[in-house]
């Protein structure tokens, strides 16, 4: 599995936080390594250089063979706490299409 970082202009990721963000999300997808290709993590500022609640953001592309590309979002204080929703999100929805791939 590919994991491909992207980030608005608001956010400079070092090479410790790329490696955690990939750390995290190697371990919680581990299960579905066989069935997703590629992993784009998309971070970004809803409100840019402001300060405001909830304006992390959090999108989790994830290519699936042999099926369309699934996406979740969502939204933190920080960054962390809108990776991990969306990665809670992205564990949900994969875990509906490989039950529907088993049972096909």
């Amino acid at each position: 599995m590919t994991i491909q970082l992207n980030a608005d202009k608001n956010l400079t990721i070092h090479q410790e936080y790329e490696e955690k963000i990939k750390g995290l999300l190697n371990e919680g997808l581990s299960r579905y390594t066989d069935l997703i290709t590629r992993l784009e993590v998309h971070l970004s500022d809803e409100n840019g250089s402001k300060d405001g609640l909830a304006d992390k953001r959090c999108l989790l592309e994830a290519r699936i063979t042999g099926k369309d590309p699934v996406a979740v979002t969502n939204l933190g204080n920080t960054y962390d706490l809108a990776l991990n929703g969306a990665l809670t999100k992205l564990k949900n929805t994969l875990e509906k299409v490989s039950g529907k791939l088993k049972v096909h």
